[in-house]
């Protein structure tokens, strides 16, 4: 948790409580940004906008929320923003795209089963279509309820589940061969167990 001194200290211009903030809450900004657009070389230069965002809009920081959600809204904000400026969220209500399935190269096993299955669930998120992504990020992973995405993208909160819907059906079928669950019949199944 942020100590409010290194907050306030950031405030008037403290440069080391500046990067104490970077180094501190970094790896979660640049997470959310890299779940959002699924793109490693863009994640970068939006993370790096929404840093300086943060420290120029430090000043208006009230201290109502945690400054950790605080600044996840502005990391959220702005990579929706980026990704409509280069046209990766054209058009959210997209029509469900197929795919091959997900394939793993033998040659790349990790060092454990959970750092295996973080690429997996990873390589198969990039897959979605930017809509569904997008959605599925924001609802099952970040939390946004489908009337908050529905504000944040400009679409229906219809559009909000009908891509979540999408995003988890495809999922499934990217990810049934690591949990062993066969495609068919497994509409029951929710995708945050795996």
């Amino acid at each position: 948790m942020t100590d409010q001194s290194t907050v306030r200290r950031a405030i008037e211009g403290d440069e080391r409580a500046m990067r104490q903030l970077w180094t501190e809450h970094a790896p979660r900004i640049d997470a959310v940004v890299l779940r959002l657009c699924g793109d490693r070389d863009l994640a970068a230069d939006i993370a790096q906008d929404v840093w300086i965002q943060i420290f120029r809009a430090l000043p208006s920081y009230r201290g109502d929320a945690q400054f950790s959600t605080w600044i996840h809204r502005i990391a959220v904000n702005r990579a929706l923003n980026e990704l409509r400026k280069v046209r990766r969220v054209a058009r959210v209500e997209t029509d469900f795209e197929e795919t091959e399935v997900l394939e793993i190269s033998e040659g790349g096993e990790t060092d454990s089963d959970r750092t295996f299955l973080a690429e997996t669930i990873d390589q198969a998120v990039r897959q979605l279509s930017p809509g569904a992504r997008t959605v599925f990020t924001l609802h099952d992973v970040e939390g946004y309820t489908h009337e908050e995405i529905a504000q944040q993208l400009g679409i229906t909160t219809g559009g909000s589940k009908s891509q979540l819907a999408k995003a988890r059906a495809k999922l499934r079928r990217l990810l049934a061969h690591v949990v062993d669950v066969p495609t068919a019949g497994v509409g029951e199944r929710d995708v945050r167990r795996i």
